[in-house]
């Protein structure tokens, strides 16, 4: 009878319950002396209670039983997760690495959980600031399972197949190009249909928001009412055998039994939510007269530090677009940064790497390490006729950027298999168009 439905709005104070039992949302308080239907009010916080209003985040859930019946946490092995950045030598080398594998089932089977792997990142959960880029590879659903970041929030961007999330606020199908955020502390099960593969970045320490717009105005990058948040939905699923509720505390997994499902909310409401976004609704900006403008023009997510205008990580994507500037370069330019720049493509070519960089792979520039376009793609921008044209259609290219210097995984650099040693030749053709006698 399940239908999936949604409602809208970046950070609104929503209110859902099952309709299956009406009124079951207490009217004028939050935690009555008895709750309609028999219900357990439980509170989750996703901020300090004194944080400012602006900020404040919190939802109500009113359950069938409380999650806090459960049997101990134990360690869980499993999974290629970690926060160790000392456990291989820095490596400040452009990095570009081929399409992860993904195994095959039945030989291998493996579930969103066991299929995570830690690629890079910086920072760490206990100080509540750093980041880690993570990719998920798995071809087979959780069954009777669920995983709760208590580090911190993930923002998971499938790029091959689709996933049917299930929360404790309600359910989301997210497919490629589109992107969900599932906050710290909330329970999640994912089920996929196949081979299924994609990026997480994780954030320790803040929560993602929208970019502020400035000079831009009030409209325009992702807009407010296009991110989606599940209505709610439960079961009353009594699981014998034992339900593992999954963990990852201070980096590292841990396991719980319990008797029962945990999506068992029946009715909440608040501003603290998963939610998901389709890539293909952000409206975007670029130069109309000439030059490029800074790529924080593409920002659709921002998880912010405190200090002004620098981000702990931004989500921006580089989607179909026109470009019609005169008299400039049009591919992105040759660039050091003060930032570390993840990248990862959904679908198509990449407009300055066509060859080598490909969906379900990924490249990491790092702090101050020179990138840019390849030589032949410098060579046809160069020559190419000035004209309105239409750029990466048919593509979805992303990045992951940082103010944190990101260190690289031993399974990374090594395990995967997957790293692509001759990164550095697309560079090698680049020659010298230097003329002192021409101007």
């Amino acid at each position: 009878w399940f239908v999936l439905q949604y409602m809208s709005g970046f950070g609104n104070e929503h209110a859902s319950e099952d309709p299956r039992c009406p009124g079951a949302l207490p009217e004028g308080q939050n935690n009555p002396q008895v709750c309609p239907y028999g219900l357990y009010a439980e509170q989750l916080s996703g901020s300090a209670f004194t944080c400012p209003r602006a900020t404040n985040r919190r939802s109500w859930l009113y359950r069938i039983l409380p999650s806090v019946c459960h049997k101990p946490f134990k360690p869980l092995e499993e999974g290629h997760l970690t926060h160790d950045w000392d456990e291989i030598e820095p490596d400040p080398n452009q990095l570009r690495w081929k399409p992860f594998e993904i195994p095959k089932a039945p030989q291998n089977k493996m579930d969103f959980v066991s299929g995570l792997h830690t690629l890079c990142g910086a920072g760490e959960p206990r100080g509540r600031n750093g980041i880690a880029v993570h990719i998920f590879v798995c071809n087979t659903s959780m069954t009777d399972r669920c995983l709760y970041n208590s580090d911190g929030d993930f923002l998971i961007v499938p790029q091959q197949g689709k996933l049917l999330i299930t929360t404790e606020f309600g359910k989301m199908l997210v497919e490629p190009n589109e992107i969900c955020v599932i906050q710290q502390g909330m329970r999640f099960s994912v089920e996929v249909f196949g081979e299924t593969r994609g990026y997480i970045l994780e954030v320790y320490g803040a929560h993602f928001e929208l970019p502020d717009l400035g000079p831009i105005g009030a409209n325009g990058l992702a807009n407010p009412r296009d991110f989606l948040v599940p209505v709610a939905w439960y079961e009353d699923r009594q699981v014998p055998g034992g339900y593992t509720v999954i963990s990852k505390y201070q980096g590292k997994l841990f396991a719980a039994q319990q008797d029962y499902s945990p999506y068992n909310v029946v009715a909440w409401h608040g501003n603290y939510t998963p939610y998901k976004y389709h890539l293909e609704k952000f409206m975007v900006i670029n130069a109309v007269a000439f030059d490029h403008a800074d790529p924080s023009i593409f920002t659709v997510l921002t998880a912010k530090t405190t200090r002004a205008g620098v981000a702990l990580a931004d989500f921006v994507i580089f989607p179909p677009r026109w470009g019609v500037a005169n008299n400039t370069f049009r591919p992105p330019y040759y660039h050091r940064n003060c930032m570390s720049e993840f990248m990862g493509l959904i679908k198509g070519h990449y407009e300055a790497k066509e060859e080598g960089f490909q969906p379900g792979g990924g490249s990491l520039h790092s702090m101050m390490t020179p990138h840019g376009p390849d030589a032949d793609c410098f060579e046809k921008a160069s020559k190419a006729k000035l004209e309105p044209e239409r750029v990466a259609d048919g593509t979805m290219a992303f990045m992951f950027e940082s103010s944190l210097s990101l260190a690289v995984t031993k399974w990374g650099l090594q395990t995967s298999n997957c790293l692509d040693k001759n990164y550095y030749k697309c560079w090698e053709p680049l020659k010298s168009h230097f003329n002192p006698k021409c101007k």
